[in-house]
């Protein structure tokens, strides 16, 4: 019965948070011609969507959700609506452990609570948050035990998010997808919905853990390599040799491919998700583990750089060119920017900064500028981000008193 729904596109989808991922995923299912319910618990998030509006920045959103807001197959709301399909997407931060970084569960667990509470036979239930491995079990067991419902008479999935932020509605739609379920007859019908919205990638259908793991192993395999350019930025420092035309020189080898590094790793997904392996395998994941520390540690050294360029003169203003974690987006969650700002406000520095994508006068508690501004109100520029913007103006970058966190003036 589901699945006939499903493939006829008649059933309802809601959406627990209209987050990064909630909202871009409630847009690509609208425009696949489902009926989504958009929901969260943050009435203002609601208040905004219901406005014509959207709250976060990514390019061609806004006109995407003016779309499927006109064709009222996407409804905000901040009352959860009973449907045929809930996907959960809240976020999934992790929280200080006694040795060490663990997932921090309660948004998952608090969204699977209110599903259960509504829930009816026969419904599925897809948890879209990248979460630790057996996590699926639990949002089962909590469905279970708050509806009453046996789990054999509903259905539950993973079928993690694999997006780039800048990029999100299009990867949404073009990018393969894994969905994991312990019962094949969940994992197909989820299967049916998600080859709607996706147009050109394929969905595969595995078992939950493997999903779950697939998710951690994609961002972890990335933030290792990363971590990789870091260390050589640390060590060619030591060589007083430039790191960037070392690694321009060793990618001129056919079966070499370094990264670039930065400031660090920041967002919701790389500086965090590999952390959720090392949670449950603590004596095993050593490689994961010291490429999270090593890139954890950039922002300092790059910090203990400028305190030896500035000479630990407190009376200079330092200016940070970009706060987002990635180029031309608003997030600023677990940016190294921000990270290097505070450790030098900290160490006594005035401290100002130059984030155009966001808004606001403010941003995590310093103060804004544009770009123009900054250049002429800062001792020291810190170019801790590749924004477009920063990048159609570097003739206004060059000859200042500068560290280049990024190679962008090389």
């Amino acid at each position: 019965m589901v699945l006939k729904k499903a493939m006829n596109k008649d059933l309802t989808i809601t959406i627990l948070g209209m987050g990064y991922i909630g909202l871009p995923t409630g847009i690509a299912f609208a425009r696949a011609g489902f009926t989504v319910y958009g929901f969260d618990v943050n009435k203002n998030v609601i208040k905004t969507l219901k406005s014509g509006k959207i709250h976060i920045v990514e390019p061609d959103l806004q006109e995407a959700y003016e779309d499927a807001l006109k064709s009222e197959r996407l409804i905000p709301t901040d009352k959860l609506e009973k449907s045929d399909v809930y996907i959960i997407a809240v976020p999934t931060p992790f929280k200080q452990g006694e040795n060490q970084k663990i997932a921090d569960l309660k948004y998952v667990e608090s969204a699977s609570k209110m599903v259960g509470q509504i829930l009816e036979e026969n419904n599925l239930v897809i948890l879209e948050s990248t979460v630790p491995p057996m996590t699926t079990k639990l949002m089962t067991d909590i469905l279970e035990n708050t509806s009453g419902i046996s789990r054999e008479k509903f259905m539950s999935v993973h079928c993690p998010e694999r997006v780039l932020p800048g990029k999100i509605l299009h990867e949404l739609e073009h990018n393969d997808r894994i969905i994991g379920a312990e019962r094949y007859e969940a994992a197909e019908v989820a299967k049916t919905i998600y080859d709607a919205m996706v147009k050109e990638g394929t969905c595969f259908i595995t078992d939950d853990i493997t999903a779950e793991m697939c998710k951690l192993v994609e961002n972890t395999f990335r933030d290792v390599n990363i971590a990789f350019a870091n260390e050589l930025s640390v060590i060619c420092d030591k060589l007083n040799i430039d790191v960037f035309e070392l690694i321009k020189l060793a990618n001129k080898h056919p079966r070499v491919n370094i990264l670039t590094p930065g400031a660090g790793v920041g967002g919701h997904c790389l500086a965090v998700d590999p952390w959720f392996i090392v949670e449950k395998f603590p004596n095993e994941a050593n490689v994961i583990r010291e490429a999270r520390l090593i890139n954890d540690f950039k922002p300092r050294f790059i910090v203990n750089k400028i305190d030896e360029v500035l000479k630990g003169n407190k009376k200079l203003t330092v200016g940070v060119l970009g706060l987002a974690y990635k180029p031309d987006i608003d997030d600023l969650r677990e940016s190294p920017a921000i990270e290097i700002a505070e450790i030098l406000r900290d160490k006594g520095y005035n401290i100002i900064a130059c984030e155009p994508n966001v808004k606001e006068k403010t941003a995590n508690g310093f103060a804004l500028y544009s770009l123009e501004e900054i250049i002429e109100k800062a001792d020291y520029l810190v170019l801790s981000q590749g924004h477009t913007e920063f990048k159609n103006k570097l003739v206004k970058l060059r000859d200042k008193n500068i560290y280049d966190c990024i190679g962008l003036l090389k």
